[in-house]
């Protein structure tokens, strides 16, 4: 089985028409709240925010970039300077990537062969070799709560060849960071890859249940594929993965794309879309996004949202766009604020219905708003 202390995942209820479940998860920094939503903190902060203001949309667990921090300030150094939680201020849970989806993402830099995957640094252009027992031993020095296996992710559409060559490598690699881990404090999750064929996500499934994980993951989805397509994948792999342990669903996504997760099974999720579309001036709210450049919105004296409590709903919107026509930094500070804590009250909402068995008229309902009015 596996080898953590601190780490314990409680599942409380399962709805019975959906398959959706409300869950708690106990990590060496503290207790989440699942159904989850993990706000992105690539380079040990969530772009724009204070660790006080993240804290205050309602956030319980942060994501944190292998990669990224690996290179800088290099994991030694946070090492050396208490560990990403003291480095960055957050005393909540973290997850670390690992650097996975980076090979993916950066492409036309590296090539991955068994030993590992060999990069480009995006910073300076040196070469970077990183192996599972590499990004297991920067995500202990890190010192997360949660270690993410490194995985190998190919882009879609791809070759069956090639998804099944990526998919058998993830799980040998996923041994390797199993038999390298070594921190009693840190959770390993696996990530379960295989495209959009079926058949090899259960197989790949089935090969990492076989080696034995604290959590499971389902990667390489969120890629450029339809909506449609995740939606099957996830309605076909979660009911294969241990229902005692927690499952992630990696970089997705929309608000309705949470609850479709949610409703298939997903425990925890992470995506940049809140932080980014609110650097770039849009507002998620209850009835789909608002473009807070927009003219109509010049003289208007009300909040984004009336019975928000983040920071931009105390102020209107006409002040909120004036902040972004006058290219002030606090328009993206507000509006992040504003978006986090819109993905952390879906996830409050979709916990409560959860618990009082009205999830599936909850889902029918935000359907209605949120189908079709993704930015």
């Amino acid at each position: 089985m596996t080898h953590t202390e601190h780490f314990a995942f409680e599942l409380l209820h399962v709805d019975r028409s959906t398959g959706a479940r409300r869950g708690r998860l106990h990590l060496s920094h503290g207790t989440v709240e699942t159904p989850a939503f993990m706000p992105v903190g690539t380079q040990g902060t969530v772009k724009g925010l204070t660790v006080d203001q993240v804290r205050s949309t309602g956030a319980e667990i942060l994501l944190g970039n292998t990669y990224h921090l690996a290179l800088r300030p290099s994991s030694e150094l946070i090492a050396e300077l208490g560990g990403l939680h003291r480095f960055m201020g957050w005393d909540r849970p973290i997850l670390t990537d690992s650097g996975g989806f980076q090979i993916f993402s950066l492409g036309s830099f590296n090539k991955v062969s068994e030993d590992g995957a060999t990069f480009k640094s995006h910073l300076d252009g040196s070469t970077v070799h990183l192996r599972p027992e590499d990004s297991i031993r920067i995500q202990e020095e890190l010192g997360s709560d949660i270690a993410m296996v490194l995985d190998h992710v190919v882009a879609l559409p791809a070759s069956e060849d090639a998804v099944v060559d990526a998919m058998d490598r993830s799980v040998r690699w996923a041994q390797r960071c199993k038999d390298y881990a070594s921190r009693p404090d840190q959770a390993l999750f696996a990530i379960v890859q295989g495209g959009l064929h079926l058949d090899f996500r259960r197989r790949c499934a089935n090969a990492l249940m076989e080696i034995g994980f604290d959590g499971y993951a389902i990667g390489g989805l969120s890629v450029g594929e339809p909506p449609a397509e995740m939606y099957r994948i996830l309605s076909g792999t979660c009911p294969v993965l241990p229902a005692a342990q927690p499952r992630y669903l990696m970089g997705v996504g929309t608000p309705i794309d949470l609850l479709e997760g949610v409703a298939r099974g997903v425990d925890m999720f992470d995506c940049v879309m809140p932080t980014r579309n609110g650097r770039n001036a849009l507002a998620f709210t209850k009835n789909g996004p608002l473009r807070m450049r927009n003219q109509c919105h010049a003289r208007d004296p009300n909040p984004i949202e009336a019975d928000c409590p983040c920071l931009a709903c105390r102020h209107s919107r006409a002040y909120i766009r004036h902040l972004f026509q006058a290219d002030e930094r606090l328009g993206p500070t507000l509006l992040s604020s504003h978006n986090l804590t819109y993905y952390q009250r879906l996830m409050q909402q979709a916990r409560r219905a959860l618990e009082n068995g009205s999830f599936s008229s909850f889902l029918g309902e935000q359907r209605l708003r949120l189908s079709g009015n993704i930015p």
